[in-house]
């Protein structure tokens, strides 16, 4: 999308980044579809049985210079990414059967496939997990840790933490959990203090998803929300973050209908062609579409999908394009369908004159099969924020907003949603780290 064509030097210079020495040890709350969509498949790429596609690290390349230069290394050659030998798994689930036995009844990879990888899913167990089920309407948890308050469920997680760390060098947490029921920032959250206090008091404000996060960060481990959930986009999360150099990011995995939305809205705006609606709706048969069957999740979920096209289309500068959108998101629980998800888009644009077309989209898609890429993407670049001095102790890493539908900035800065200005912009974060030119597009001295 992007229109020009030159690089600009980086005043910082190369940035000081520790190198990926030893075991990356992710640890992944909620081990259901898409879990072990991504643990699979990591073992399976590295026994040579699958190539890592849709994984931005993996297969991605980033241009280096002019484009006469010739220079297009490969992401996970150009910047020091863990190697997936080096990475380790562990984490937490409601149900206690172990990875073979959980991806077995994702039903998301085939039979042959998790056979030949069964020995090494076998060996991956949960750890029993901080569940409350007034979050998560729709689930009936059996291993499930016991306190007396969410403070007591905090420092459990936290111990796992640690005993993990004696076996890893580095570790992350990435939720891949269920999204729990919408719920709204309020005074427990706005300071260490105030949610120290309300773990004690088992405040309800505090749901599960913030007590691992709360845990992951008090222990200096990097965070990230493939759920649309209330967890980190908070100032206590913020605060903490930035305390203990523990990089955070957004939150829910931009898999399907939200990434083509991400890609068509930018065109319309780009072309000033005008969108009178946008009615979507899914149908999924998964645990995920299960729990988003019940109303409360749903708007936790509802929320996150609406947004992305406010801040695309920008209706307050563009009001004859886009002020009286009319904009539906609509999410059916299918059971039939499996995790193979259908996104219907109905879209009512406008073009010269005001004459009216419309576009359909049908994406028919895979919702763990393109999210399992992301999550792999998200953790290896979370750890190199970590190892990175000038990212660790930032708190947001906005740069990773290219991976979610709902991307964090800190106060008062409204998120990009624009693929491919989160496209422009991870890569340049990561010329920018490496003291490499930063890519503008201009391209006038080709024609000096």
């Amino acid at each position: 999308m992007a229109t020009h064509e030159t690089s600009e030097k980086t005043s910082a210079g190369t940035s000081k980044i520790q190198p990926a020495n030893g075991k990356l040890g992710i640890m992944v709350v909620g081990l259901g579809a898409v879990a072990t969509t991504l643990i699979a498949g990591v073992e399976a790429v590295r026994k040579g049985l699958a190539k890592p596609i849709g994984s931005v690290t993996q297969m991605g390349t980033v241009r280096l210079g002019k484009r006469t230069e010739s220079r297009t290394p490969l992401m996970k050659d150009f910047v020091p990414l863990a190697d997936l030998n080096d990475v380790v798994f562990t984490g937490w689930d409601i149900f206690p059967g172990n990875m073979f036995e959980a991806a077995s009844t994702a039903k998301v990879l085939d039979k042959d496939l998790l056979q030949s990888i069964r020995p090494f899913l076998e060996s991956i167990k949960p750890m029993p997990a901080v569940f409350d089920q007034f979050y998560v309407k729709r689930l009936h948890g059996t291993n499930v840790k016991q306190g007396k308050n969410k403070r007591e469920l905090a420092d459990q997680l936290r111990a796992d933490i640690r005993e993990f760390k004696k076996k890893t060098e580095r570790q992350v947490m990435i939720w891949c959990g269920s999204t729990e029921i919408f719920l709204e920032p309020s005074a427990v959250h706005q300071s260490l203090a105030a949610f120290e206090k309300g773990l004690e008091s088992n405040d309800p404000g505090i749901a599960p998803s913030q007590i691992y996060a709360y845990a992951a960060l008090s222990e200096g481990v990097p965070f990230a929300n493939g759920a649309p959930n209330l967890t980190v986009d908070l100032p206590v999360m913020q605060e903490l973050s930035k305390k203990n150099n523990a990089p955070i990011c957004g939150k829910d995995f931009k898999t399907g209908q939200t990434l083509i939305k991400t890609v068509l809205a930018p065109a319309f705006k780009a072309r000033m062609l005008g969108v009178s609606g946008w009615y979507s709706t899914n149908i999924l048969g998964n645990r995920d579409g299960e729990v988003l069957d019940d109303p409360e999740s749903f708007k936790t979920k509802e929320e996150s999908k609406l947004g992305v096209l406010d801040y695309i289309l920008q209706p307050e500068l563009y009001p004859d394009l886009y002020k009286d959108i009319y904009h539906k998101v609509r999410i059916n629980y299918y059971p039939p369908r499996g995790d193979n998800k259908e996104g219907w888009d109905n879209i009512d644009i406008f073009g010269w004159l005001g004459y009216p077309m419309q576009i359909k989209v049908d994406f028919l898609c895979r919702d763990s099969i393109l999210a399992a890429p992301i999550a792999l993407d998200i953790v290896l670049l979370l750890d190199l924020a970590k190892r990175t001095e000038e990212l660790r102790g930032i708190g947001i890493q906005e740069w990773l907003s290219f991976f979610f539908k709902s991307p964090m900035t800190p106060e008062g800065l409204y998120p990009e949603h624009d693929l491919f200005i989160q496209s422009m912009k991870l890569k340049n974060t990561l010329r920018h780290i490496q003291g490499e030119e930063l890519i503008t597009h201009l391209g006038l001295e080709y024609y000096d």
